[in-house]
């Protein structure tokens, strides 16, 4: 680590008797990181739920508002993201066989 960052640490602890962060700028956060969890697991759970509904269940379980875009964010931050079936024709035994 530099000097000066082991500096500025010493003087903000000698001024403030504390060294821990400020909280960062901009918006808050609407679903905490146990919301993330649960909105994950109900995703993993029911497969065939959209952002939409998902946001439903967790604003009803969470008792705030919270948007479908909200929930996407948060699955695509959690690794699943929306998928199209493929249509394609069954293969049958009986249809590899001929």
């Amino acid at each position: 680590m530099h000097r000066s960052v082991i500096h500025r640490l010493w003087n903000h602890y000698q001024r403030d008797q504390s060294a821990t962060r400020r909280r960062g700028s901009g918006r808050r956060r609407i679903a905490t990181t146990a919301d993330d969890f649960y909105l994950l697991q109900c995703a993993r759970r029911r497969r065939t739920l959209t952002a939409r509904q998902l946001a439903f269940q967790l604003s009803a379980a969470a008792g705030r508002p919270i948007s479908r875009q909200t929930v996407s964010r948060r699955l695509h931050a959690g690794g699943l993201f929306s998928r199209r079936p493929v249509v394609c024709v069954p293969l049958f035994p009986e249809y590899i066989r001929a």
